[in-house]
């Protein structure tokens, strides 16, 4: 018999939402980026990139965790876009930008504390 005060852990979700700012793609992650959903932040980015845009922010504001998964998954999209294709990450803090830092992730892509500061950066 299985004791009912034991729960177990949802499983991770994340969602991405796509919007524009002009020709830059804006995509928006919640919730959990790991090994099980990264898939889903991989498509979200290919299809971004598929569409041609002057930039594309990956805005992980509302992220609360990042695997390395996650973080391959954005090293990918930056080695993978076109020249053309300006590639900015918005993270701050000990969830998304610490990991970043610690690894070296920041010095091969741009990453700001605010989607404004992204915007501003790349209206500059």
């Amino acid at each position: 018999m299985s004791d009912p005060s034991l729960t177990h852990a949802p499983l991770s979700d994340c969602t991405v939402d796509q919007t524009w700012s002009g020709s830059t793609a804006v995509l928006a992650v919640i919730g959990t980026v790991d090994m099980l959903t990264m898939p889903k932040l991989q498509a979200a980015i290919e299809s971004a990139l598929a569409a041609h845009p002057s930039a594309l922010i990956v805005d992980l504001t509302e992220v609360d965790f990042l695997a390395s998964h996650g973080m391959r998954v954005l090293i990918d999209a930056h080695d993978g876009k076109s020249p053309e294709t300006e590639f900015l990450v918005v993270a701050e803090g000990p969830i998304t930008a610490r990991p970043m830092i610690l690894i070296g992730l920041t010095e091969l892509i741009s990453v700001y504390p605010t989607l404004n500061e992204a915007l501003l950066r790349l209206a500059a």
